[in-house]
């Protein structure tokens, strides 16, 4: 059963008038609103037991082929060890970029390689970890090219991606934890751009920084 559902997929279900949610479905506000315009309805399915999860909802494990920069300064280093493993198990290829250790260093370094790596194309997507993940996401946004967006929650998350198309995800590794943490990569990870609209709000993004 999908877990999120964006505008893509109620464009997908128009025909058949109807897509299937759990009540654990993550619906972005775009998706709801195209849903309400073109008469599709969300129609509520119990949800399926027994499958891998965190906070108790359904991730799905399927494969999401992407190469993902990933650095951490020392408020960060556990969660990306952590997630180190866990966007393995998506699938993707790792680039650890640093920091190393729990030794005291500096966010812009590291945000900084993430940036980089995104822009230039060593890297589909990006993900670095600070401790609250403010700081990283205004380096990273200073890098052309790169559209860097601090989440907290799996809907900033599923908007950054949809509505934004941003190419780098920050977290705040004191803030969340490590299951909220896996949700958001998952769903910034595997939700596709929208488009349409929004491709004209994201081409003036890139113009001011001439990418």
């Amino acid at each position: 059963m999908r877990r999120l559902v964006t505008e893509a997929d109620v464009r997908a279900g128009r025909h058949s008038g109807k897509i299937p949610v759990t009540p654990d479905t993550i619906i972005t506000p775009a998706a709801r609103d195209l849903a309400r315009h073109l008469g599709v309805a969300l129609l509520a399915i119990p949800a399926a037991t027994g499958q891998n999860s965190a906070h108790g909802r359904a991730v799905d494990l399927t494969g999401i082929a992407t190469t993902v920069a990933l650095g951490a300064d020392h408020g960060g280093y556990a969660l990306k060890e952590n997630l180190t493993n866990f966007l393995e198990e998506l699938g993707c290829s790792v680039r650890d970029v640093g920091c190393r250790d729990k030794e005291v260093a500096d966010y812009p370094v590291f945000a900084a390689l993430v940036a980089n790596a995104v822009a230039a194309g060593d890297a589909e997507f990006g993900i670095m970890i600070d401790g609250a993940g403010i700081g990283s996401a205004m380096v990273a946004n200073k890098i052309a090219g790169v559209r860097a967006a601090l989440c907290y929650d799996v809907t900033t998350a599923a908007n950054a991606r949809e509505h934004n198309n941003a190419n780098v995800l920050t977290l705040g590794g004191t803030l969340i934890g490590i299951r909220l943490a896996r949700e958001i990569v998952h769903t910034f990870l595997s939700t596709p751009f929208a488009g349409g609209r929004h491709q004209r709000r994201v081409s003036m993004i890139n113009a001011l920084d001439g990418s």
